[in-house]
C-alpha cells in the first residue's frame, strides 16, 4: 500500500495531487490554527505546507504514511511562523478595566487569539479549538505545543511524533509531560463541550437565543442577568476588558447610552466559532444605510450562567468555507 501510494505521489501531476492530499487539507489547517492561534497564519501555514508538499513530492520515500508526511510539513511551517513571535492571547492577563474611563486603542499588532470558523472544523476537533483550549496552548513554549498537539489531539504515537518533530522519543515525552501540567493548570474543570453536553441542545439554544433577544433589545439587565457573577467581558483587539455584572453593566451602559445606540444601529443573530456557542453582530451606518462594522461574539458557559463574552472585534463578517491552496 505505502509503495502505490508513493509512486502515486511521486508521479502526481497537480490535478491528481490535489485529490491525493484534499482529504487532508480541513484537519491540516485545524493543526496549524492550534499551533498559531490564528486563522489568518493558518491559511498561510497550510498555503506553505502544499506547497511544500507539492515541490517536494519527488522526494517522498513512503517510509510513513502520507498523513504523516502532510503533518511533519505542516509542523515545521507552522514552527517558523512562530520563531520570535510573542505567544497570542485573550485581553485577561492584567487587571480589568475601569468602565468610567475612555476604551483603550486597540493594539493593531497581531497579539490576540482569533476565533476559528466552524464551517472549517470537522465535528469531532469542537473541544480543540475551544477558546480556553487555544489559549492554553499558546502559554506552551512552541515544541511542547507541537508534542501536544500531535500525540493527544492527533494521536500520533510517540515515535510518529519524534519523527515529525525529528528528536527523541525521550524528548517528545519529557515534552509531553511538561505541557500537560501546564494546560491542565490552565483549563477549567470542564470542556465548553461537556458543559453544553449536561445543558442538553435544546436548553443550549434558548439560552443563546435569549442572551441575543437582551442584545437586540438592548436590554442590559436582561443581559447582565445571565451572567455569572464574576463573568468576563473582552473585546480583542481593544486591551480593555472587564470582570465582574456591576463592572460589565457599567461598561455596556456608558458605551451604548443606555441602550439607545445599541437597539438602533446593530443587530444580531445566534451562530456557533471555534466550537461554542456565538452570536454575529453587524452594525448599520446611519449615513449609507450599509453594515460597516461586525463583531463575532463567542460565549463560554457554566451551567446556565455565562462566565466569558468575548467580543471579537471586526470579526462577524461572514467567510468563505474555502481553504487556501498552493497557488492561491
Amino acid at each position: 500500500m505505502l509503495h502505490c501510494m508513493t509512486e502515486a505521489i511521486r508521479d502526481a501531476d497537480e490535478t491528481s495531487f490535489a485529490e491525493l492530499i484534499e482529504p487532508y487539507r480541513r484537519e491540516l489547517h485545524a493543526h496549524c490554527y492550534r499551533m498559531l492561534g490564528s486563522v489568518h497564519d493558518a491559511d498561510d501555514a497550510l498555503q506553505e505546507t502544499l506547497l511544500a508538499a507539492w515541490r517536494g513530492r519527488s522526494g517522498f520515500e513512503g517510509r510513513s504514511s502520507l498523513r504523516t508526511w502532510l503533518y511533519t510539513i505542516a509542523t515545521n511551517a507552522a514552527l517558523r511562523i512562530l520563531q520570535g513571535r510573542k505567544p497570542r492571547g485573550l485581553p485577561r492577563s492584567a487587571g480589568s478595566g475601569d468602565p468610567s474611563l475612555p476604551l483603550a486603542e486597540p493594539l493593531t499588532e497581531a497579539v490576540w487569539i482569533e476565533p476559528y470558523p466552524d464551517e472549517l472544523r470537522r465535528y469531532e476537533d469542537r473541544e480543540a479549538v475551544e477558546l480556553a483550549y487555544v489559549a492554553a496552548l499558546q502559554l506552551l513554549p512552541p515544541n511542547q505545543r507541537a508534542a501536544l498537539i500531535l500525540r493527544e489531539v492527533l494521536g500520533f504515537s510517540a515515535q510518529e511524533t519524534a519523527e515529525i518533530l525529528d528528536t527523541s522519543v525521550a524528548s517528545v515525552t519529557s515534552a509531553l509531560q511538561r505541557a500537560r501540567a501546564t494546560v491542565e493548570r490552565e483549563l477549567p474543570a470542564r470542556s465548553q463541550q461537556e458543559t453544553l453536553r449536561a445543558l442538553g441542545e435544546e436548553r443550549s439554544r434558548e439560552l443563546v437565543a435569549r442572551f441575543v433577544d437582551a442584545w437586540n433589545r438592548a436590554d442590559i439587565p436582561g443581559i447582565v442577568a445571565m451572567l455569572a457573577e464574576d463573568a468576563s467581558f473582552s473585546m480583542p483587539p481593544v486591551p480593555t476588558w472587564f470582570r465582574g455584572r456591576d463592572d460589565i453593566a457599567a461598561f455596556l451602559n456608558t458605551q451604548f447610552d443606555e441602550g439607545r445606540v445599541l437597539s438602533s444601529l446593530w443587530r444580531f443573530e445566534a451562530t456557533s466559532a471555534s466550537g461554542q456557542p456565538a452570536m454575529v453582530g453587524h452594525r448599520r451606518n446611519p449615513e449609507t444605510g450599509r453594515d460597516d462594522h461586525s463583531t463575532l461574539t463567542i460565549l463560554t458557559f457554566d451551567g446556565e450562567g455565562i462566565t466569558a463574552v468575548a467580543a471579537f472585534m471586526g470579526q462577524g463578517m461572514p467567510r468563505s468555507n474555502e481553504l487556501p491552496g498552493p497557488a492561491d
